[in-house]
């Protein structure tokens, strides 16, 4: 069986209740296919981690596993504070205290400020909702501990900009400097459905940390241009969504039609399909003609006496390369 998170209200004069299942059991990084590098982020000893999406796109379950994770692999000391408490976690190699908002504490800015001295070494925030939230959060993550929390927002640079938002104006430089500072990797998801539709896939957009990020959070005037960074940081393991759904594609686990449905640029992603990965900017580029070297696209020679020149190859030397010489036919 499992637990579930019940809502009841009034609808034409009758009672209706939404429930949502939240299983005993916390699946792993693995078993929900996120990327490696998730893993890599529960690993970090300090800093901030953002898992941001909408409503129902798995956000708890990716923080559950995260945690599973941490539990599973280190001696830690683990703090949730979460509204309400829906993965159940038991101790394994980590010792895990759970708090619930409105049950054993009065809000997540009252239980952080207690939390800090309770030697946590991980802290996981159900949600930040307000400035004293995001700003207690900032300065436990400032101090060595790791934070793990959620936003509803729909992508990485939505994310940085609304951390930003929770301050008033004359201190957001402020803000922008400690989450420049602290600030370790936003996981973005959605949630796809598999081609059998019995189930769903995480399609995940990951930030990382580099010098490069920290300068656009810093100057506001950057920070649009933080989904370039992300898609060509393959090597620091980032990733953007359309790049994630192509994986999932290519592997036979989102059918096309509903790739394209959830993708952030669908007719972009339809060039990213057909182009194998590679990020093609026009049909001719998807094509072939801009993939081919020199000599692969050598002219055809003409025919002596048309006047024009020809294009004959000479025989390539020893470790060089190939070139067309022109020579001018003459009549």
């Amino acid at each position: 069986m499992a637990r579930f998170r019940v809502n009841a209200f009034v609808q034409r004069g009758a009672i209706s209740i939404v429930c949502r299942v939240v299983p005993f059991e916390i699946r792993t990084i693995d078993e929900l296919m996120l990327p490696p590098v998730v893993r890599e982020l529960a690993e970090e000893e300090r800093g901030l981690i953002l898992v941001t999406g909408t409503t129902g796109s798995g956000k708890s379950t990716t923080l559950a596993a995260m945690i599973d994770h941490i539990n599973s692999n280190f001696a830690k000391h683990i703090v949730t504070i979460e509204d309400p408490v829906e993965f159940l976690h038991r101790d394994k190699m980590s010792i895990i205290n759970q708090r619930e908002v409105g049950e054993d504490t009065a809000s997540f800015g009252r239980a952080l400020r207690r939390v800090l001295r309770q030697d946590p070494d991980v802290i996981l925030i159900g949600e930040m909702r307000d400035e004293e939230t995001v700003r207690t959060a900032l300065s436990a993550a400032e101090t060595g501990h790791l934070v793990l929390s959620t936003i509803h927002t729909v992508d990485a640079a939505e994310s940085v900009n609304r951390i930003i938002d929770f301050f008033p104006p004359n201190e957001q430089r402020q803000a922008r400097s400690m989450l420049a500072g602290t600030l370790k990797g936003v996981i973005s998801q959605r949630l796809v459905p598999t081609p059998d539709r019995k189930g769903r896939v995480a399609c995940c957009e990951i930030l990382r940390m580099t010098g490069r990020v920290r300068d656009m959070i810093l100057d506001p005037d950057q920070t649009g241009q933080l989904p370039e960074v992300i898609a060509e940081g393959a090597y620091y393991g980032m990733q953007t969504f359309d790049q994630a759904l192509l994986k999932h594609v290519l592997e036979g686990r989102v059918a096309m039609e509903d790739a394209l449905r959830a993708a952030t640029h669908p007719h972009d992603f339809k060039l990213l399909v057909a182009s194998g990965g590679k990020r093609a900017t026009s049909v001719d580029h998807v094509l072939g003609g801009e993939g081919e070297s020199d000599h692969d696209r050598q002219a055809p020679a003409r025919a002596p006496g048309s006047g024009e020149a020809a294009t004959v190859a000479r025989p390539r030397p020893a470790g060089g390369v190939q070139r067309p010489v022109p020579t001018v036919a003459r009549r």
